[in-house]
């Protein structure tokens, strides 16, 4: 207990007086949920493919511990360290994203997954923390100096970050990077008249890519159809939450779980709603919101412009891909494969959420980067 004294100077003891303990129930109830779910959708999709019951199960708890590990790790450090992390996790993440291109695995028709060590890696996962904090840093040196082209720099590291994203293809992850880094730029004091520009072009950019890619057009169409033409998972899905009404089925008593191919993934927010109800699903909407609205609150409290920027963008990626999982699962938006924050299985996704979340838990502590706030370059 000494360590955890107020006084304490140890590692752990600092960290705990300076951490926002409410963010971190917050994400440990989203674990805790995962977990439970996972238990209820991962043996129905094994028994289909005729893997081990447990097969998902398993392999959701060998990551978990890694990625609260990996989350407590980054929560720890200054921002500096942060910043150094961010950089390198960035150019790591595109290399490997350029080799997933030469010899990835090829998925539904994206080439999106690479191996190593006998692991499925999707590297475009861990590009939304790392380029969100990356874009804070340069859009932070365009205000401390002024000989520092950080804007410009930024929109190249868009640019670029994007046109590896649309070579994959990844529409949705290039839609979600696309609006992170339009809130920093509109958090950072750009013209509005640019914003609108640069918000028209990304509109063109989503028509482009309605006529160009083939699983964009038919993701769309299946969409803006009629109920008797929705698509198989869409159908069952809906299903599903008519089944569970407000209260649920009870624990492994969902019948839909059994025919949706993406139980454990994409659509467990409908495995929630079939066995657990409206009850289950509010409250993970619940606990989502709370962790973007407070990270947010903290951020603004702050006058260190890559402490806004950084904690913003990365708890605004955080909400919207909850937003689009959430939003697919009941129909209100054409599906994409992007997985519920902590709670969807999936090691690549959990592992990239738990290294944005470390960071976003760093840049949140309290009075803890009075000395380096300056120390930026």
């Amino acid at each position: 207990m000494i360590a955890f004294s107020r006084n304490s100077r140890t590692i752990w003891g600092n960290w705990w007086w300076t951490v926002d303990k409410t963010l971190l129930i917050l994400i440990g109830v989203l674990v805790f949920i995962g977990v439970f779910l996972n238990f209820s959708a991962g043996p129905a999709v094994a028994n289909r493919i005729g893997a081990d019951s447990f097969h998902f199960v398993k392999r959701q708890l060998f990551f978990i511990p890694l990625a609260i590990g990996l989350m407590l790790f980054l929560s720890m450090q200054n921002l500096k360290t942060i910043r150094r992390i961010a950089i390198i996790g960035y150019v790591g993440t595109i290399v490997l994203m350029i080799l997933t291109m030469f010899t990835g695995e090829e998925i539904k028709g994206a080439t999106r997954w690479i191996r190593i060590l006998g692991f499925s890696l999707q590297p475009s996962e861990f590009i939304k923390p790392t380029f969100a904090v990356v874009a804070a840093w340069l859009f932070d040196g365009q205000k401390r100096y002024q000989d520092f082209p950080g804007n410009i720099l930024s929109v190249g590291l868009y640019a670029f970050t994007v046109s590896l994203l649309i070579a994959q293809p990844d529409m949705g992850m290039t839609a979600v990077v696309s609006a992170i880094w339009l809130f920093q730029c509109f958090l950072s004091g750009l013209s509005m008249k640019i914003i609108c520009a640069m918000g028209g072009v990304f509109v063109v950019g989503a028509i482009t890519a309605y006529f160009t890619f083939d699983h964009v057009h038919t993701r769309v169409d299946g969409f803006l159809a009629a109920g008797g033409e929705l698509s198989y998972q869409v159908k069952k899905s809906m299903e599903a939450f008519h089944n569970g009404s407000f209260f649920g089925m009870g624990p492994g008593e969902g019948i839909v779980k059994q025919n949706i191919p993406d139980a454990h993934t994409d659509f467990i927010f409908a495995v929630a709603a079939e066995e657990y109800g409206m009850f289950l699903c509010l409250l993970i909407v619940g606990v989502c919101a709370t962790i973007v609205i407070r990270s947010m609150l903290i951020a603004i409290k702050d006058n260190n412009l890559f402490i806004l920027l950084s904690a913003a963008a990365l708890s605004a990626s955080f909400g919207l891909q909850g937003i689009i999982n959430m939003a697919s699962t009941l129909h209100l938006m054409p599906t994409k494969g992007m997985t519920l924050p902590f709670i969807s299985y999936g090691g690549s996704s959990l592992m990239a959420t738990a290294f944005g979340m470390g960071m976003l838990l760093a840049i949140t502590r309290k009075n803890v980067h009075a000395e380096d706030k300056d120390e930026a370059y």
